[in-house]
């Protein structure tokens, strides 16, 4: 994947969390969602804390990735032992934020991490965008055991389209 193309997926995601949101009625967002145990409006927040938790995956990148391959790998085997406090972490803070981040907040929150990540991928280099890690597998489906910074950067909006096929808001499905 491109810069562009990351350029392109952020505002695609972006767009689509909009329409999800205008779209949704009050009680659709507190239905229960298809395969997790949030409701509808608290994994739409676990879709937004994906983008949110880029910067600190991208600067672990920038720290790791210059370290030598063994010392990236053992980190990345200690995150996987850590991965039942990361899903307890995980699901309590969707759930917290989903739950007290109303419609409005989450949209406002959603487009000022969208354009941060803009502004931060067109500073990048390509030695940084190439630059990477050994990541924490167990953690996310779309972790790969090596990830580069622009892998980094792509890695929400797969997540976010993972999720939006677990929201049951009967909305039409994206083009």
């Amino acid at each position: 994947m491109d810069r562009q193309a990351v350029h392109q997926d952020l505002e695609r995601a972006r767009s689509t969390f909009h329409d999800l949101h205008a779209q949704a009625t009050p009680a659709a967002l507190r239905r229960r969602s298809n395969g997790t145990r949030w409701n509808n409006q608290q994994l739409l927040f676990h879709m937004l804390l994906g983008y949110l938790i880029i910067r600190a995956l991208g600067n672990l990148a920038r720290v790791v990735g210059r370290l030598p391959p063994g010392v990236g790998r053992a980190w990345a085997r200690t995150l996987n032992a850590g991965t039942v406090l990361f899903d307890v972490a995980n699901f309590v803070g969707s759930w917290a934020g989903g739950s007290t981040l109303g419609r409005r907040g989450q949209i406002v929150l959603f487009d000022r991490v969208i354009a941060a990540l803009h502004r931060r991928l067109d500073r990048e280099t390509d030695a940084d965008l190439a630059r990477g890690m050994h990541y924490p597998t167990r953690w996310d489906p779309y972790f790969t055991p090596y990830m580069t910074l622009v892998d980094i950067y792509a890695f929400p909006t797969q997540h976010f389209d993972h999720h939006r096929r677990q929201l049951t808001l009967e909305l039409p499905e994206p083009s």
